[in-house]
């Protein structure tokens, strides 16, 4: 726990939203688990890429399909006042309509975390630890920044399968739980060059 959260380690959901709403814009915090934990802000341009072109391209995989799911990213919410959790995920694939003006969304069908050096540990476990929670959700993926390696959590038929690791450009990251796939090619384009 950093210092600037040294006051707040711990909150109840309605505690946390009440001091959500006294932060400065430019601050980015998540409740996690009940713990509270201020996000980096200005992410490396390889992660901004990377989350656009798996938003992107996940949109219109699903589109081509007609397929009622949208993407979501960063800066949208997922909240889940039982597991005391309000999370920002890099992308969100959601099949449930939202009301207007909606900020944040509670029926996850995908969740998607780019991970850094700083964020690896709380993506790989106390988000995890939320997320395989959430009743709608199928597949948690994690995405590695510097090479060509995917790992992915799948929910079949209710139950939450091993880790499963992508690696290579020429490798496709099956999503069945919402009928598509997405070449990891995609994912890293204008990233990664074909060695």
């Amino acid at each position: 726990m950093s210092r600037a959260t040294a006051d707040y380690d711990y909150m109840s959901f309605d505690d946390f939203e009440e001091f959500l709403a006294d932060k400065p814009k430019n601050e980015r915090w998540e409740l996690i688990g009940g713990r509270v934990v201020r996000m980096m802000v200005g992410a490396r341009w390889e992660h901004n890429y990377i989350v656009q072109n798996i938003a992107s391209g996940i949109r219109e995989r699903l589109r081509a399909i007609g397929s009622p799911c949208r993407t979501l990213t960063e800066t949208f919410y997922l909240k889940e006042r039982e597991l005391n959790a309000t999370l920002l995920p890099d992308v969100i694939v959601h099949c449930a309509p939202l009301p207007p003006g909606a900020t944040s969304v509670q029926t996850p069908s995908v969740l998607v975390e780019v991970m850094s050096d700083g964020t690896e540990a709380r993506d790989r476990m106390a988000k995890w630890h939320v997320y395989q929670r959430i009743p709608t959700l199928t597949h948690y993926v994690l995405v590695v920044q510097d090479r060509p390696h995917v790992e992915t959590l799948d929910r079949i038929d209710g139950v939450w399968r091993g880790l499963q690791v992508i690696d290579g450009l020429d490798a496709d990251l099956p999503l069945p739980g919402i009928g598509v796939d997405l070449p990891l090619a995609d994912i890293y384009r204008d990233v990664l060059d074909r060695a």
